[in-house]
């Protein structure tokens, strides 16, 4: 059945309706590669028509140029200390350029490319793959019910209970990562206040910066891929990447926002790179590809080689996770090392009859050059460029 869509008013509302992490990414891109440019390109995992949305995902997209930081909203950042006041004033004068994304069809495929200065367009990713995921499903599920994602939720907590005891469940921590392939925003929206109210001992935090403003919670999020493949192209030796890439953030951030993301060029080639100084320097690691259980087991063993106790640090698991994957890392890691969970589709967008979109966008070049992440899960590797891929992996001793 093809899909009806009827028209509704803007998705995105809020300058910070976006994940923290591309704040924070933001600010360190401001004071340290205000010259840069760089590109994106959207990529649909789903074989799913896309193409008649087009329509509203432009109108939406034009939309954004509306959208400034409210006096309200630069406050609540100015009470992050390592939020600069140079960066919220730029982002008070911050405007969305619309003219720097391309949305058109190739073939059957819906094709989008961010396409300008770093600084300027880092915003982009989040809230184009929210406005993707919600026009889709107004058309598609026109009557799914916040009532029905709450229920949900709540049957979700209520089996979580009963299969773990309470002193096992004391000590799991989760946080909502769901804005960028969630129902709607109304629905993510009332998910983080169900967590916060009735889950209030283990619900640390969204990843949201708008919802975690209006209802006091803490936002999430340190880093992303991006900013590690950036660096492949910042002037560093490509070998030398990852390492100027952790020291950027560590000057940038000076000991806050220290949990460093593992897998832009596999964990193993990671590790490597994160040597003593950096394992001091951070304050944990976070998985988002691969076997979890492997991925703790590696990182447990390289703290224990550098003489650091794994309990002083966090290992952060956010690949598709559901409240029982959940559970079972943290029970197989129990006593060894501190964890805690980021959920994002299981939260936001599973409700019964709803299939949930598997999008992304992800960077593909800076400053004119191609840039690559090499998951380790191998159909996550992102990159429109094979030859620099064989390069990446050579370069970094990478074989598969």
């Amino acid at each position: 059945m093809k899909a009806t869509y009827r028209t509704a008013g803007p998705i995105i509302t809020s300058l910070l309706d976006t994940d923290w992490y591309k704040v924070t990414m933001m600010q360190g891109v401001h004071h340290k590669y205000p010259n840069a440019s760089v590109t994106w390109e959207f990529r649909s995992r789903n074989a799913e028509d896309l193409e008649p949305y087009i329509g509203e995902i432009r109108r939406q997209i034009d939309q954004l140029a509306t959208l400034q930081l409210t006096k309200e909203e630069s406050a609540f950042l100015s009470t992050f200390s390592y939020m600069s006041p140079d960066f919220i004033r730029f982002l008070e004068l911050f405007r969305f350029r619309p003219e720097y994304v391309d949305v058109y069809m190739e073939g059957n495929e819906l094709c989008i490319v961010i396409d300008g200065p770093w600084s300027h367009s880092i915003l982009f990713e989040i809230v184009i793959l929210a406005i993707i995921s919600e026009v889709r499903n107004r058309a598609l599920y026109p009557n799914v019910s916040i009532d029905q994602a709450i229920e949900q939720l709540r049957h979700k907590l209520d089996t979580l209970r009963d299969a773990y005891p309470a002193e096992q469940l004391a000590s799991f921590n989760l946080a909502d990562f769901g804005t960028r392939r969630r129902l709607s925003q109304p629905v993510q929206e009332a998910i983080v206040e169900v967590l916060a109210k009735e889950f209030p001992g283990n619900f640390v935090g969204t990843s949201n910066v708008d919802i975690a403003r209006r209802h006091g919670i803490h936002p999430m999020g340190t880093m992303a891929h991006e900013w590690v493949m950036a660096h492949q192209q910042l002037g560093s030796r490509l070998v030398d990447s990852q390492r100027a890439a952790l020291e950027a953030w560590v000057q940038e951030y000076r000991g806050d926002l220290g949990i460093a993301l593992t897998d832009t060029i596999t964990l193993d080639a990671f590790l490597r790179d994160f040597d003593l100084y950096f394992a001091k320097l951070f304050d944990g690691l976070r998985h988002d590809s691969g076997d979890p259980i492997v991925f703790a087991e590696k990182c447990i063993r390289h703290y224990e080689t550098l003489g650091i106790d794994p309990m002083t640090k966090t290992l952060i698991f956010s690949d598709a996770l559901t409240f029982d994957k959940a559970m079972k890392i943290k029970t197989a890691l129990e006593g060894r090392i501190r964890t805690s969970f980021g959920i994002g589709t299981s939260l936001t967008c599973d409700i019964p009859g709803v299939q949930p979109m598997n999008i992304v966008i992800k960077m593909v070049s800076c400053n004119g050059q191609p840039v690559a992440k090499i998951s380790d899960e191998p159909g996550k590797t992102i990159s429109r460029d094979t030859d620099y891929v064989r390069y990446l992996k050579s370069v970094f001793g990478v074989e598969h």
